[in-house]
């Protein structure tokens, strides 16, 4: 990897660059340093490279021309075919972190822009630069330290750079987490005692005993990062404390498709990527409102979990539509036999035409983007089936009825909850229903997915279902508000 560091005083970069791990990866070929004396382009006789701003102010600004040639002559000799990366080192700047270092050893190249006196001149920096970075909230004599630091820190995670492939990956900020505590000999000093578990051995217990160390130094010096720290395990290990309730959110995040916006000791907010909705759960309304106050304003619909939450996000998000909802969860593992679910098969929007009780569901957007991925099914019965008031009124018509007739319909939400149930009035009663849930259920099943869905208070028929069914029903509401 090759750094270009255009510079007031080359000679500080590369002594700072040519010692200890950095000098070895240069001298094996690994790393290239390459200082660039902005005063060797400048056009003024007397070799100056500053002037005074207009407009007044204390001290001098690093002119424009002599840090662009600088700059042309860098990128000249850079052997990549795509834009090198060119960073301006300024407390204005995004601050430097390892994400950025891990995303920055990506790169063939890199151009640094040391900075002097009280900058560089604006109009340069637009016509080169590509990202400005700050190392911290305080301000150096110039940019030489900064690009040092990080220099050494994208070179770090270089191939071969370390001895040891795996240390650039395993010290501190790894997944959000501070190292843990390290020892060498000898066992006892100054009465204190290598921790045994260090003596064992045993490396299941020694990287057990090593990420508990690291958790709990993040989370008691940098709760700031531990906020980071395996949001998809924190969220499911607060959620589990109440499975069925919140079997909806569980899901969302075992699918794949959560984005764990935060996540509090009384309370997690997640987002469904498909979808945008929010779902929250909180222990009180002031966690509430703290898990809320991560969420944009553009966000249409929420599942709260609590009353008092929903009443939250209707003020926060003047939302005035509120559904309630009951939960259902299938906690079995076992399927329904196959012979009990002939005659159900995928739907298509076209199988949807010629069933005019369905309009209204057709109609709803969810509905038609269930139907396009492949996630609703029909249940289907031969024409013999279909009344002679039927037949006639086709024949008025002179349309012909298909050999089968789709008289009942069910699918997985976006978000992954079942739902969409509906058999025609003529054939219910029929155990049609019954059968729809129980393919379903199976299909699920077989993605190694837990089945779920969400029934209105009001509708008696779907709760006994779900109790014949042998479905768990979480009796604590849900709301879903938009």
């Amino acid at each position: 990897m090759r750094f270009h560091i255009l510079t007031l005083f080359p000679e500080m970069v590369l002594q700072g660059l040519s010692t200890s791990i950095l000098g070895r990866a240069r001298e094996k070929g690994l790393l290239s340093f390459d200082a660039v004396n902005i005063r060797d382009f400048t056009q003024d006789k007397h070799g100056r490279v500053d002037d005074y701003p207009y407009g007044g102010g204390a001290g001098m600004l690093m002119q424009a021309q002599p840090v662009y040639d600088a700059w042309r002559s860098a990128v000249s000799g850079c052997a990549s075919d795509r834009p090198v990366r060119v960073i301006y080192l300024t407390p204005q700047g995004k601050v430097f972190d390892q994400k950025l270092a891990r995303e920055l050893a990506q790169e063939e190249e890199l151009v640094f822009v040391c900075g002097h006196y009280e900058g560089v001149d604006e109009r340069v920096l637009e016509e080169i630069v590509t990202d400005r970075v700050s190392i911290g909230d305080y301000v150096l004599t110039g940019g030489e330290l900064a690009a040092m630091v990080m220099i050494d820190a994208i070179s770090r995670m270089v191939p071969g750079v370390l001895n040891n492939g795996e240390s650039g990956e395993t010290e501190s900020f790894h997944e959000n987490l501070l190292e843990y505590p390290q020892y060498t000999r000898p066992e006892l000093w100054r009465g204190r005692r290598v921790p045994p578990v260090l003596l064992s051995g045993d490396h299941a217990k020694v990287d057990a005993w090593r990420l508990e160390q690291s958790v709990e130094r993040t989370k008691r010096w940098r709760p700031d990062l531990y906020e980071g720290y395996d949001l998809p395990g924190r969220a499911l290990a607060y959620l589990l404390r109440d499975r069925l309730f919140h079997m909806d959110m569980i899901e969302d995040i075992r699918r794949g498709q959560a984005e764990v916006l935060t996540v509090r000791e009384d309370g997690v907010i997640i987002r469904d990527v498909p979808t945008g909705i929010c779902m929250i759960t909180a222990e009180t309304k002031d966690a509430g409102e703290r898990l809320l106050s991560c969420v944009g304003t553009e966000t249409e619909v929420f599942a709260c979990h609590q009353d008092f939450v929903m009443e939250s996000v209707a003020a926060r998000f003047r939302k005035s539509c509120v559904n309630e909802c009951f939960q259902a969860v299938y906690t079995r593992r076992q399927p329904f036999p196959e012979e009990e679910l002939c005659g159900i098969r995928p739907l298509t929007e076209a199988g949807l035409e010629p069933v005019s009780a369905y309009d209204d569901l057709y109609a709803r957007k969810e509905l038609r983007a269930a139907l396009r991925g492949g996630a609703v099914f029909g249940a289907f019965v031969p024409k013999e089936s279909v009344s002679p008031q039927e037949e006639d009124a086709a024949l008025r018509k002179e349309r012909v009825l298909p050999p089968e007739r789709c008289v009942g319909l069910i699918g997985t939400h976006e978000e992954g909850g079942m739902g969409f149930l509906h058999v025609l009035e003529p054939y219910r009663r029929r155990g049609i229903a019954a059968a729809l849930e129980k393919f379903l259920i199976n299909r699920t099943l077989e993605k190694g997915w837990t089945p779920y869905g969400q029934i209105f208070p009001e509708n008696e028929a779907s709760l006994r279902l779900q109790e014949k069914l042998g479905l768990k029903l979480c009796k604590r509401r849900i709301y879903w508000i938009s």
